[in-house]
């Protein structure tokens, strides 16, 4: 009897240490299926950083008035707002290939009416297309990738996500001040129809076919991404066992967000996207040329200063994203926006009042450079992450339509108004993104948990409970 216990505890040891090899095994296919989604989110880069290096050329080709500029620039976030609405739908009824495949068109489409644009009609028809398609890929790029990984990589594996938005900026930034803005939007097309290829070379997430019922396809999937010699029976019991769970819960709609027990995963998810979009990041990006002229320094070489530090932030970023946490590196992130958004108040009120002329332009690419670097490091992406981290399967997709809606709708207010602010009183602009991330600071310490080195089963269980 004792020998018949040491060898089931021996086996059910053997299991455990195999299950926990299987968990930090990340294959070829992982990181293959990855790379092939985040192409999504360079073409994002590279729309957002078009708007910038684009603007002069533009207005000076088809006679742009700064309204009009303003419009094109933030019609982008616009079109995000629209795609937003019905992202989280056509994520669950195509999935998650079906629907980086749909946004494609929209962004090809996109691309070529910008490219071919003869008027400022054609220049805003082409960017909405392109900001629906980008409304799309910001929702189903995150989630994909948090359901196809290991937990213990997750969360740098989304942060890729942000790390392809920076070398698509990063690549514009540099590439767009010698080339004429059409043929500019003629490689945008380059990352779009790359994705269209390579998405036919990669698997649905399992988590999903479960949902649809697919077992043999979910455990044929996870089998594929963790390998073919590994246990995935743990993993696939865990998934369908969730799965039913949530099913006998209510189904996924809007209404059904404003339960009690899913409170905590709805405030911390629109709280985040809020302060991401309020603290005035789309508008730097999509205006940060007007803002460096404004302060007395070169655009040009603003954003070649700003090209080089892209990439290597937001690989800063990815690396300390499994080392420090999530909730910790939001935190400084947060932080680091707040002083240099009050570096820049001080910088344009000391301006406007003929202190310090000499150090204005100087104070100016520091306070850009420093919060477009804080930004990328943790506020950039995390809150993407964590948006995928902690809403169960049976209401991620009224969820995940509620904070893309909430993130792109003021994404697109900031960007529409950011240049009319500026023009109005720069200093006071940035005083009020001070405040922003000021509060951000307080929001985070208070409400978000730390998602680290959990499953995602573990996540959305403890915040589905976290008020009963």
């Amino acid at each position: 009897m004792s020998e018949n216990s040491r060898n089931l505890e021996a086996g059910l040891l053997l299991r455990k240490n195999q299950n926990d090899i299987n968990e930090c095994r990340i294959t070829l296919v992982v990181l293959f299926s990855t790379f092939v989604s985040v192409c999504g989110s360079f073409c994002f880069g590279c729309a957002a950083g078009y708007s910038s290096v684009a603007q002069t050329g533009i207005e000076n080709d088809l006679g742009l008035s700064v309204a009009q500029y303003s419009m094109f620039g933030s019609i982008m976030t616009f079109g995000g707002m629209i795609g937003a609405i019905f992202s989280g739908k056509v994520a669950d009824l195509m999935g998650r290939k079906g629907t980086m495949w749909f946004a494609q068109v929209f962004c090809i489409l996109g691309w070529l009416a910008v490219a071919f644009a003869p008027n400022s009609m054609w220049l805003d028809v082409g960017r909405l297309s392109t900001g629906f398609a980008v409304g799309l890929l910001s929702y189903v790029i995150p989630v994909y990738i948090a359901e196809i990984t290991p937990k213990h990589v997750r969360g740098a594996f989304v942060f890729a996500n942000q790390l392809m938005q920076s070398c698509g900026l990063s690549l514009y930034y540099v590439i767009g001040t010698f080339i004429h803005w059409r043929k500019l939007a003629l490689i945008g097309l380059i990352p779009c129809v790359f994705q269209v290829v390579t998405l036919f070379f990669i698997p649905e997430s399992p988590r999903l076919l479960g949902k649809w019922g697919r077992e043999k396809e979910c455990k044929a999937s996870l089998q594929l991404l963790r390998g073919e010699d590994a246990d995935i029976s743990e993993e696939a019991n865990t998934i369908r066992e969730t799965i039913i769970l949530f099913d006998e819960g209510p189904k996924s709609r809007v209404m059904d967000l404003f339960q009690r027990r899913y409170a905590p995963s709805v405030v911390i998810g629109v709280g985040l996207m809020l302060l991401q979009q309020l603290s005035g990041s789309s508008g730097l990006m999509y205006y940060v040329g007007s803002v460096f002229d404004k302060g007395g320094f070169s655009s040009s070489i603003g954003s070649m200063i700003l090209a080089v530090i892209m990439i290597p932030k937001a690989l800063l970023g990815l690396i300390l994203v499994e080392k420090m946490g999530r909730r910790p590196l939001l935190l400084a992130s947060n932080g680091g926006m707040c002083f240099f958004s009050l570096l820049l108040s001080f910088t344009f009120c000391f301006r406007s009042y003929g202190i310090l002329d000499e150090l204005t332009p100087i104070f100016t690419c520091i306070g850009v450079v420093g919060f477009i670097s804080a930004f990328a490091v943790g506020m950039g992406g995390l809150p993407w992450i964590i948006m995928s981290e902690i809403f169960p399967m049976n209401v991620k997709v009224s969820a995940g339509t509620l904070v893309t809606l909430a993130n792109w709708s003021f994404g697109w207010i900031v960007a529409f108004a950011y240049n009319f602010m500026l023009e109005w009183n720069a200093s006071g602009t940035f005083l009020i993104f001070f405040a922003v991330c000021g509060g951000g600071v307080a929001f985070i310490y208070a409400m978000v948990p730390e998602t680290k080195g959990r499953t995602l089963e573990d996540v959305q269980a403890s915040l589905t409970d976290f008020l009963q």
